[in-house]
């Protein structure tokens, strides 16, 4: 179990660490925490047990309407400024002496939207967070995808720690073509996130999107996998709900045994960040939970 990890988004929660964090885990991914007390226990928590911190961009809550970096964006002044928030964000963990062993950013963002697709229930933040295909080439994304995989490796070697880029909606770009894994082969030191839930949520509403296949293509560059599940039917979506073996794809959850199948054959040791909400579910079924997975990865 040395490869999974628990989140602590808003705040450093003492009830949910004591509830979900297991002595041989790997560590805590933390995001958004809203003051220097939920900096200072995250950073005394993992000296007293031992375990690695992971970052998901922003580690500070700055009540920033968007809280991704833009570094993809057509505006050169939002590109500048992306760049510059995430360069202080990396002095201010330096100055925390958290030690993360990754920082983890969405991507790409914005993101690139098929214009085929409805994408009205998607949730964003603000209408700059997204631009559609047809007004952002493929030249376009390649380049600034290759500026901003040179710009990290850079700081990762200043600062010592994984950069992990965290797939969001995705469109053609990313999966019909081989430019991302050129550059990923390039870059060694970039990495990836794969989220199951949100893989799965665009398989069901973007004809195009085949998730196995993506998963499939990109599991051997991931450095962590976010695992939740989700039901999706007619007129409902049950999120961020823990995975259990009863879950099957007949009555809508995602085929999470598939994924786990997948990652098991083309990346036995990546990370398992458990992104779900526990309290939907009773300790045993959590406790059932990470040996499922367990199971899964190893047997």
């Amino acid at each position: 179990m040395k490869r999974f990890l628990i989140g602590q988004y808003g705040a450093f929660d003492q009830h949910k660490f004591e509830r979900d964090f297991r002595e041989d885990f790997f560590g805590i991914e933390a995001c958004l925490l809203q003051t220097d007390e939920d900096m200072m226990a995250l950073r005394q928590a993992a000296r007293e047990h031992s375990f690695q911190v992971g970052i998901h961009f922003p580690l500070r809550d700055r009540g920033l309407v968007i809280r991704d970096a833009l570094f993809l964006s057509p505006d050169p002044d939002e590109r500048r400024d992306a760049y510059r928030l995430i360069q202080e964000e990396l002095d201010e963990i330096a100055q925390l002496q958290l030690n993360p062993a990754y920082i983890l950013f969405h991507y790409p963002k914005p993101i690139i939207l098929d214009d085929r697709v409805n994408w009205s229930t998607w949730h964003f933040s603000d209408r700059r967070e997204y631009v559609f295909e047809s007004e952002y080439s493929f030249e376009e994304f390649k380049q600034r995808t290759e500026e901003l995989f040179h710009w990290l490796t850079g700081q990762s070697e200043r600062y010592g720690f994984v950069p992990v880029l965290e797939f969001d909606a995705l469109n053609q770009y990313v999966y019909d073509s081989g430019v991302l894994e050129e550059l990923l082969q390039k870059y060694r030191s970039i990495r990836l996130c794969l989220d199951t839930g949100r893989l799965y949520l665009q398989e069901r509403r973007d004809p195009s999107f085949q998730s196995v296949r993506l998963v499939r293509k990109y599991a051997k560059y991931a450095e962590v996998i976010h695992l939740w599940n989700l039901q999706y039917g007619d007129g409902f979506v049950k999120l961020r709900y823990p995975v259990l073996p009863e879950q099957l794809p007949s009555e809508g959850w995602a085929p999470i045994a598939e994924y786990l199948h997948i990652i098991r054959e083309e990346n036995p040791d990546v990370k398992i960040q458990f992104e779900h909400r526990s309290d939907l579910v009773s300790d045993e079924d959590l406790e059932r939970c990470y040996r499922w997975v367990s199971d899964m990865l190893t047997s």
